[in-house]
């Protein structure tokens, strides 16, 4: 990526003269060396050219951009860049000394961009305002991590001048909170959107309800918070999501082009529904609540009709709540019923969750129901996802071996879980998502998915602690096809300042 040149020192020929006092050396800029995760596609940099903003820089936004991103921009360079962006008219040219985003629809691809650098200026193209935001990430990790520092004392930001064109692997590039074990307040979800936007990531799933506690409020249904939100694993307050709550994450979230995925999960991992709900319970008798981290031994009694008005309500009101398309229903670990009393219950699942205008998700168990080819399935182990494959069906691959952040780094990590093994950093990169599942092949992939299941993790920094560094592996996994570890890795160790900058309590 360096252009070399070569410098010719003159020799001095008088031997006889006095030796003159030593000039002292140019102060050097140590070399440049590309940190950016994930890897974008080409990249084309020479460091021996620069552009460095200033005072008199401005930002320019042409007539279709929405203006949030000049303000991003703005913000990211404050207080070096005093104002906020200028619109231009169509047509016209940006200034010099300026950052310019533009929507271009020769760009293939929704989230692909185009980011040029000259000593005079930065233009990101981008076909949709999801590509310039990914365009704007790239930019902010060119420039040093003392961008994530806007206050520092005598802060110097330059990038190198360069071409850099990107486009994903995969449209789905995910990652899953699991909120139900132990509750994350909404700021420290919002802490974690924040974290997942850098990294190009857009897919948030948020496992809402699990035996330990039920996180999101149901107006018609209030007992599932007043009850199944009042603990957690370990007997702690639990706590919830009001609706209010929900939807302000949700419109957050969507401000940096992440989708929020809400997980009920059923028929199994029901207990906090069935101690809030009697007639949830065939017996009509409410279980106590349930606070350790014991699997499978719930479920809804799928044969009453009485339960189905119950979940009609629950999946209407968070649809009402939610934009994206997506709605997940589990459906993962159940042992209590028989496999056609879960089909069936699958089966009319689907039904309830595409009348509310909803794509319907569930965990690699559903696959051998009879399910739409909308329908996606999420594999997590060894299932029958190809069956869905050869329907004509998507799959989300979050293999548990390679994905799952709340499996420990190794035998000294204190936090986390090992049933599916050790997961190192390197654990969770370096595999093929598109030949992982026998019968499944890439182009019934819909992307990746590392979910963070939260039994031994209680505060945002065990969350941070198990997530980081693997979920930044997971994103470049989703983003990018060709990939290598060494490289990888090294980017990742000049990258720990940035991680550091942003206080994030990341792993080794």
């Amino acid at each position: 990526m360096k252009k070399s040149r070569i410098i010719l020192a003159a020799l001095s020929l008088a031997a006889c003269a006095p030796p003159k006092p030593a000039t002292p050396p140019a102060p050097q800029t140590p070399p440049y060396e590309l940190s950016v995760l994930p890897l974008p596609q080409t990249v084309e940099l020479d460091e021996s050219s620069r552009f460095r903003p200033d005072s008199l820089t401005t930002v320019s936004i042409d007539a279709a951009v929405d203006s949030t991103l000049g303000l991003y921009v703005q913000s990211l360079l404050a207080p070096i860049i005093r104002t906020g962006p200028a619109r231009l008219a169509a047509g016209s040219q940006p200034p010099a000394n300026s950052i310019y985003l533009k929507l271009d629809p020769t760009i293939v691809g929704d989230e692909s961009y185009d980011l040029l650098t000259t000593p005079s200026s930065v233009t990101i193209k981008a076909r949709s305002n999801a590509g310039l935001f990914y365009g704007i990430q790239t930019l902010r990790q060119l420039f040093p991590s003392s961008i994530e520092h806007p206050a520092a004392v005598g802060r110097r930001l330059w990038i190198p001048t360069g071409h850099i064109a990107d486009s994903p692997r995969f449209e789905w590039r995910g990652m899953m909170l699991d909120v139900s074990r132990h509750f994350l307040e909404p700021d420290d979800v919002k802490r974690f959107i924040d974290h997942l936007a850098l990294y190009k990531i857009n897919r948030l799933h948020l496992h809402l309800a699990d035996d330990q506690g039920w996180r999101i409020e149901i107006k018609s249904r209030p007992s599932l918070t007043a009850i199944g939100g009042s603990t957690q694993v370990g007997g702690g307050k639990g706590g919830f999501y009001t609706q209010d709550e929900y939807r302000d994450l949700v419109a957050y979230a969507a401000a940096r082009y992440i989708t929020i995925v809400p997980e009920i999960d059923m028929p199994g991992h029901t207990n906090a529904a069935l101690a809030s709900i009697p007639e949830l319970n065939c017996d009509g008798v409410s279980p106590p609540l349930y606070t350790g981290i014991r699997v499978g031994f719930s479920a809804l009694c799928v044969d009453s009709a009485r339960i189905y008005p119950v979940l009609e309500d629950i999946v209407r009101e968070i649809s009402a709540m939610t934009p994206g398309p997506y709605f997940h229903i589990g459906g993962d670990e159940v042992t209590k019923l028989t496999h056609p009393q879960y089909l069936g219950f699958i089966e009319k699942m689907q039904s309830i969750v595409n009348a509310n205008g909803k794509r319907m998700i569930g965990w690699g168990e559903i696959a051998p129901a009879q399910l739409s080819p909308q329908t996606i399935v999420q594999n997590w182990k060894k299932d029958s996802s190809f069956v869905h494959a050869a329907r004509g069906g998507k799959v989300i691959v979050s293999a548990s071996s390679k994905l799952y952040l709340d499996m420990q780094y190794d035998t000294t990590t204190a936090l986390g879980l090992h049933w599916a093994g050790y997961n190192t950093t390197r654990t969770a990169y370096d595999w093929e998502p598109a030949t992982f599942i026998p019968g499944v092949q890439e182009a019934s992939i819909i992307g990746v998915e590392a979910p963070l299941w939260a039994e031994t993790v209680i505060k945002v920094e065990d969350y941070e602690y198990l997530a980081f560094p693997r979920i930044i592996a997971a994103a470049e996994l989703g983003w990018t096809r060709h990939r290598d570890w060494e490289g990888f890795n090294r980017r990742l160790q000049l990258h720990d300042e940035r991680l550091k900058a942003l206080g994030i309590n990341a792993g080794r």
